[in-house]
């Protein structure tokens, strides 16, 4: 984490395989040349962080557990553009291996390395039907707009 002024948040609204990759290689890029980075998941970026990886129904409620089972979680994230049913993610990841590029598992480790912050919005939690316990434990915590904005507050802020 930087010591000084140079701060980097990202708001993560997408659960996109490829917008993903673009938040972690920001995230972890900025954080290896001394940024203080944030990120903020919220509506289908909480994908990303999500405990279970596969899917599954999480979430209170029918809806909200409905919701939780067709967004998948992280093993299960589509590309955003030619999608063919799930297939292109596994391509590009052979493709990202193939030409030594960080994969974004990689890329996700590399951010928990370099000590990125995590946080996850209430609000779109409660509207999702989620709590702390569906969340891996790198979401240091669970936080509203005004929050997140004081924390980015002086930086940078980037919406993916």
């Amino acid at each position: 984490m930087a010591d000084g002024g140079k701060k980097l948040s990202i708001v993560c609204f997408s659960g996109d395989f490829d917008r993903a990759i673009a938040v972690f290689t920001l995230a972890s890029g900025a954080a290896a040349v001394g940024y203080r980075v944030n990120l903020f998941f919220t509506f289908w970026g909480l994908d990303i962080v999500k405990a279970k990886t596969g899917r599954s129904f999480t979430g209170r409620g029918l809806l909200a557990r409905s919701f939780g089972f067709l967004m998948g979680g992280r093993l299960n994230l589509p590309l955003s553009r030619f999608n063919f049913l799930g297939l292109s993610p596994r391509l590009l990841t052979g493709l990202m291996r193939k030409r030594n590029v960080a994969t974004l598992d990689e890329l996700i480790d590399a951010s928990r390395a370099l000590k990125v912050n995590f946080y996850a919005c209430e609000m779109a939690m409660q509207i999702m039907g989620l709590t702390r316990t569906d969340l891996v434990p790198d979401v240091q915590e669970i936080l509203g707009v005004a929050k997140f904005l004081e924390l980015a507050d002086g930086g940078q802020v980037l919406f993916i």
